[in-house]
C-alpha cells in the first residue's frame, strides 16, 4: 500500500523511547525525513545510533517543551535543517503517578506543564505554516487515562482529557484549511510508563509488582499489553493519504479494555 509517505518531513516530539520512537522507525521505513524531539541529550544520542543500525537517519533537537518559548525554536531549527514541517507527532511530556495521597496542588500544575503544554507549544509552532500551505497532519499519542479517571492518574489524566477536546476542536478549525488533527488512545503498552503506574499502585495498593502486572493483562480482552510499533503504525496510517477523510478522530487502542465511546 503506497501510504505517500516518502521524503516527508516528520517531526516527533518525545521521539528518543517508547511510543515516539516506535513511531521514527516506522516513519522512517517509510522513507520519511525524522526529525526527533526530547529532553535527554543521551536519549537523543542512542535513538539515532539505533536508527542509523537500521539504515535510517535522524536530525536530533534537544529541548523542554513545557518552555512557552521552544516551539517556535525547534521547528524554525528543524525546517532549517529538514525544510518545511509535513507531519507532527506529539508524544512527549509524560506526566508523573501519584497515589492518591501523594497529590498536592503543585502536582496538577506540574502534570499540566508536563503533558497538555508540551503538546499546545509543538502545535502552535507548526500551526502557521501549515495553514499558509493548505497541508499538514497533526497526530497527537493521548493516554487512555484521559476517559478513564484512574487513581494514579488523575493530574495526568486531566491534561489527557483536555489535549482530546484540543484534538476534536482543532480538527474543526483548521480542517477547511487542509489540516488534519487526530488522536490515538493507547492503553496499557510495553513501555517505561507502564513499570512506572504499577509502582504507583503498588505504594497505594500493597500489592506485588508482578501481581498487578498480571491482573493488567487479565482486564485487556485481546489477552496482552499493546507493542510501542502497533500505536505507531496506526500513527502512520493516520499520517497518510489513506486517511485523507479522517481528522477529529480520536482512536482507541487499549484492547477493549474500556468498552466506551
Amino acid at each position: 500500500m503506497d501510504l505517500d509517505l516518502l521524503g516527508k518531513v516528520v517531526m516527533i516530539t518525545g521521539g528518543s523511547k517508547g511510543i515516539g520512537y516506535a513511531c521514527a522507525e516506522a516513519f522512517a521505513s517509510e522513507g520519511s525525513r525524522i526529525a526527533l524531539v526530547s529532553r535527554s541529550k543521551t536519549n537523543l544520542e542512542t535513538a539515532a545510533s539505533k536508527l542509523e543500525a537500521r539504515g535510517h537517519e535522524a536530525y536530533c533537537v534537544r529541548a523542554d517543551l513545557s518552555r512557552r518559548d521552544a516551539g517556535e525554536r525547534i521547528v524554525a531549527e528543524v525546517e532549517h535543517a529538514l525544510g518545511t514541517v509535513d507531519v507532527l507527532v506529539n508524544s512527549a511530556g509524560a506526566a508523573k503517578r501519584y497515589a492518591p495521597e501523594e497529590i498536592d496542588v503543585s502536582a496538577w500544575h506540574d502534570a499540566m506543564d508536563a503533558k497538555y503544554f508540551t503538546y499546545i507549544h509543538a502545535m502552535q509552532a507548526v500551526l502557521p505554516g501549515m495553514v499558509s500551505r493548505g497541508r499538514g497532519v497533526i497526530i497527537n499519542i493521548i493516554g487512555g487515562g484521559g476517559k478513564v479517571a484512574g487513581p494514579v492518574h488523575l493530574p495526568g489524566g486531566a491534561a489527557n482529557a483536555a489535549l482530546m477536546l484540543v484534538t476534536a476542536g482543532l480538527a474543526n478549525v483548521y480542517g477547511r484549511k487542509g489540516v488534519r488533527v487526530n488522536a490515538i488512545n493507547p492503553g496499557l503498552t510495553l513501555t517505561g510508563r507502564v513499570e512506572e503506574g504499577i509502582a504507583a499502585e503498588s505504594r497505594r495498593s500493597g500489592a506485588a509488582p508482578a501481581e498487578l502486572l498480571a491482573r493488567g493483562t487479565e482486564r485487556i480482552p485481546l489477552g496482552r499489553y499493546a507493542k510501542p510499533e502497533e500505536i505507531a503504525n496506526v500513527a502512520v496510517f493516520l499520517a497518510s493519504h489513506q486517511a485523507s477523510y479522517v481528522t477529529g478522530a480520536i482512536v482507541p487502542m487499549d484492547g477493549g479494555a474500556n468498552p466506551i465511546i
